[in-house]
């Protein structure tokens, strides 16, 4: 069985990623049965039958709007963004318009060219699983998402700035 990192932890992947085959559409591919993670136009396409079930998750591509899933996202246990190569960062602000604007709150899963340099990064803007790229090392990954200790900016995982949250001595009067 497929493992993936989820909550800083080492899992087994009970989730199937459907893609479309050449010639398939989205309003004629059958889902099979069973926990299936589809893509947003086959959601889209088929949303009345899909939304009925309780094993369905979403994936979008980096070229898609996390906008499209706003009346869904909270019915939904599990929204993955494709990450189509390592250089392609529209995922990130994918996903941290998914838990800021959309307020999706389920796991937010990396999925397509994950690699270790990314995670702690990935972990920043909202997401709590990866999908690493299968050629390369889910233990030696898993360390990616302590490779810092503190962050000076803000984001989804930290509100306040780092010069917020140090104090410091009041300067003495000269």
């Amino acid at each position: 069985m497929r493992k993936i990192i989820k909550d800083k932890a080492i899992v087994n992947d009970d989730w199937n990623l459907l893609k479309l085959a050449d010639g398939e559409t989205a309003d004629a591919v059958t889902v099979p049965a069973g926990r299936q993670i589809v893509p947003l136009a086959v959601w889209l396409a088929q949303k009345t039958t899909l939304a009925a079930r309780a094993d369905i998750g979403v994936w979008l591509a980096s070229d898609e709007r996390p906008e499209q899933l706003k009346d869904d996202a909270k019915s939904l246990p599990v929204i993955a963004v494709n990450f189509p190569n390592f250089a392609d960062g529209r995922g990130y602000s994918i996903a941290y318009n998914l838990r800021a604007r959309v307020g999706f709150e389920g796991e937010l899963r990396a999925i397509g060219d994950v690699l270790r340099d990314q995670l702690f990064y990935m972990s920043r803007v909202g997401f709590n699983a990866f999908a690493t790229r299968e050629d390369r090392s889910i233990d030696d990954a898993l360390k990616g998402l302590t490779d810092f200790s503190d962050v000076y900016q803000t984001s989804w995982d930290q509100k306040t700035p780092l010069f917020r949250r140090v104090s410091r001595p009041a300067a003495q009067e000269a």
